[in-house]
């Protein structure tokens, strides 16, 4: 039973992703039917001021000891360094041995890996860490593709509010739906986000070794709205069709054809958030065939329909 939840923190905090946590855990909400948890605050040096930033700090007042029995302890973001206090490693090791689980915010994924607890394990943390968390820990399966990771007894958040939905989901995992609803009730956020929805990034133009390569992408997104095929792309370089395709992988990372669809499905977001065209319109206007076409590589890319992404995002 989740009864017990403490947040580690350490070095500088970053304060949202501790609040995201001290949101849904650390208020009082007996009176709106949700159960009371026993919320603990603790640090390696109990009492002494940590820095939140802009000259304000915040002073945790218990041990890490006073964690060690939690059934759920949480990491907040704020560090990408792999190298952190053993007795926070210790006592995220700890409570796990204990049959408790662990959630990370944002970077607090770097914790988590240096305990050794994401090894063989999938898991996520905010897009800008992605690549350094699967380097740093390289037996750690990472996704940032998604907004949260369940995996056994851990459970990896990525940036700032996806902590919400992970913790909400931790809430409904336990106690239901009813309860996990009227937090986020109380919280004004959505109910519930789904694990596996995207994390809604743009991909921008990467950059080229190969001046002309550079000089492809520029013409790729100019002409985005026409029919372009590798054999044209091709010609453009005086290149075989099969020596492009392969030179293009190694410049970009991605197949041609991969590329174009991401930078079409990027240019049908922007098209869905500041304008009023419908959906076959902008599915023409992206160099897609037709709305069907543009709805099935929507969805497989961005995680919901774009009749779900505008509403969300449109201005």
């Amino acid at each position: 039973m989740l009864n017990k939840v403490a947040v580690l923190l350490y070095r500088r905090v970053s304060l949202f992703e501790f609040g995201v946590v001290n949101e849904v855990f650390g208020l009082d909400r007996t009176d709106d039917g949700v159960p009371p948890f026993e919320f603990v605050i603790g640090s390696p040096d109990p009492g002494v001021p940590l820095s939140i930033g802009n000259g304000a700090y915040v002073v945790p007042p218990a041990t890490l000891e006073d964690c060690l029995d939690a059934d759920l302890v949480a990491i907040p973001g704020g560090s990408t360094d792999p190298e952190f206090p053993p007795e926070i490693l210790d006592t995220l090791r700890g409570v796990v041995a204990n049959g408790g689980r662990v959630l990370t915010v944002c970077s607090g994924a770097f914790a988590a890996g240096a305990a050794g607890l994401l090894d063989g394990r999938r898991c996520t943390t905010h897009w800008r860490f992605g690549t350094k968390l699967a380097e740093t820990f390289p037996k750690a399966i990472v996704d940032t593709d998604v907004l949260f990771v369940d995996d056994g007894p851990i459970t990896t958040s990525a940036g700032t509010a996806a902590g919400i939905d992970a913790a909400l989901h931790l809430v409904r995992d336990e106690f239901g739906p009813e309860v996990a609803n009227r937090i986020a009730r109380r919280m004004v956020v959505p109910p519930h986000r789904d694990g596996g929805q995207r994390q809604f990034v743009e991909s921008p133009i990467p950059e080229c070794e190969s001046d002309g390569f550079a000089g492809v992408l520029e013409w790729m997104i100019e002409h985005i709205d026409h029919e372009i095929s590798v054999d044209e792309l091709a010609r453009r370089m005086h290149m075989s069709t099969r020596t492009f395709a392969r030179r293009f992988v190694d410049e970009v990372g991605v197949s041609p054809h991969k590329w174009l669809t991401e930078q079409r499905v990027l240019h049908a977001r922007r098209l869905l958030e500041s304008t009023d065209l419908a959906v076959d319109e902008v599915a023409g206007s992206v160099g897609f065939a037709s709305g069907t076409l543009l709805r099935h590589h929507f969805n497989a890319t961005v995680g919901v329909t774009p009749t779900i992404y505008r509403k969300r995002f449109a201005r």
